[in-house]
């Protein structure tokens, strides 16, 4: 469960850091561009955030909360509150500490970005509508949420994203809600709240200093080889 969220953390990166001004019409093209627009005007944003795990052979869902960070340059930090966990990136070195397990496992960024995937986003190198196309753009089915809905399905074939669901809110632009399909059919639903934007970050916060007598574990492979997000650690 401690590894549930991982893969998702990585791959939207880029998705809250979205507001669009106001069009007479608003198409899926329209929005995608805006999007990838506002992504490169913005500089660092930070948001709290609530996750859920859908597997199709799971009763229960698994969820998790916390607050994300996010700068340019492949920076992030995902502080969760549920479960005890950070995943923190400062642009060449990626952690991904647990302290109920004093376990924490390090990578090369580069190991992790892929290009033309939303991974990408981390560099400055992904574009939406360059590495996806659009499967569908409607307004919410519930009259109670005032959103536009939009599926996308990656260019290339990914055995971990099958489909990239967004949904934006109508009235002020902004992605409140991700949810990554996989080639399963599993669901991770990410859900963003009280977005802040460049609101000058320090790169200090994107370290992390291993706490001593911390198990140390150096992955092998990219942590999105498998929905979870699990690598093949080694000592």
């Amino acid at each position: 469960m401690r590894k549930v969220f991982l893969f998702v953390c990585l791959a939207f990166v880029l998705l809250p850091w979205t507001t669009l001004p106001v069009f007479a019409k608003v198409t899926g093209q329209v929005l995608l561009v805006e999007i990838q627009t506002r992504y490169e005007r913005t500089d660092d944003m930070e948001a709290g955030f609530v996750q859920e795990y859908i597997g199709k052979v799971m009763k229960t869902p698994q969820k998790g909360e916390g607050k994300v960070y996010l700068k340019k340059k492949g920076m992030m930090r995902w502080d969760y509150r549920v479960p005890n966990q950070k995943l923190i990136s400062n642009g060449s070195t990626l952690w991904f500490y647990q302290p109920d397990e004093n376990q924490v496992c390090v990578s090369d960024v580069e190991k992790v970005l892929k290009e033309k995937t939303p991974l990408a986003f981390l560099a400055g190198e992904g574009d939406l509508s360059r590495d996806f196309k659009l499967l569908n753009f409607n307004e919410a089915i519930s009259q109670k949420e005032e959103n536009y809905i939009v599926e996308l399905a990656p260019k290339e074939q990914n055995p971990v994203l099958a489909k990239l669901v967004l949904t934006v809110d109508k009235k002020t632009y902004y992605v409140v809600q991700a949810d990554v399909v996989d080639g399963l059919g599993n669901v991770t639903r990410t859900r963003f709240m009280d977005i802040k934007t460049n609101a000058a970050l320090p790169n200090s916060l994107f370290n992390f200093t291993i706490p001593s007598g911390t198990e140390v574990l150096k992955m092998q492979e990219p942590f999105v080889s498998s929905p979870a997000g699990k690598g093949t650690p080694s000592k």
